[in-house]
């Protein structure tokens, strides 16, 4: 085998090498804006989060007039429909975007 016989297989081997290698590299990260486990935190944090605050006022409005158990039973259960109302408000917008997302990607496909 001749030296310029060598290095063009050499040439040809490097050649499918990087090929090779760009065909493995990983395509540019799609930028999803949610995923499962975020939407499914961001719920819970709502619905947390109304109780929470409902429980707190009905407690401090129990402190303040001395109506023991009834404040903080009804703003529970405010802070409780509140939550629940932010929680489905946050599903329908991010349905929105998947379907918006999924349209414009059936218009490029």
């Amino acid at each position: 085998m001749s030296e310029s016989d060598h290095k063009t297989r050499m040439a040809q081997l490097e050649g499918r090498l990087a090929a090779a290698r760009k065909a493995q590299e990983p395509g540019p990260r799609k930028d999803e804006h949610y995923s499962q486990a975020n939407m499914a935190w961001r719920m819970v944090t709502e619905l947390v989060a109304g109780l929470g605050i409902g429980a707190s006022l009905g407690f401090g409005l129990d402190t303040l007039a001395g109506t023991a158990p009834f404040g903080i039973v009804v703003f529970t259960l405010l802070g409780f429909a509140a939550g629940v109302k932010v929680m489905l408000r946050t599903a329908t917008e991010i349905q929105r975007s998947q379907a918006a997302e999924a349209a414009a990607r059936d218009e490029k496909g």
